[in-house]
């Protein structure tokens, strides 16, 4: 990491306790931990905001047509479940 900032971070000893017990049976810093879980959880919070942004753009009307729509073909084999 070429661009690394430094954060005092707070934590309650039961947290801490619990990050260094997963740290270490996964093999990983303390800090690779947190840095980790940091972006999981941002990417979490994008992935939200881009469905919401998906949701806000549906054509729901469009959508019901297409699915009432006759027609289409039966399933096939293995397919029906």
């Amino acid at each position: 990491m070429s661009d690394v900032a430094t954060y005092p971070l707070r934590l309650p000893r039961s947290l801490k306790a619990g990050i260094e017990r997963v740290s270490k049976r996964d093999g990983t810093s303390i800090n690779q931990f947190v840095a980790m879980a940091a972006a999981e959880k941002l990417a979490a919070l994008d992935a939200e905001d881009y469905f919401r942004s998906r949701v806000a753009r549906a054509d729901l009307a469009a959508f019901d047509r297409i699915m009432s729509r006759a027609g289409g073909e039966p399933p096939r084999e293995g397919d029906e479940r």
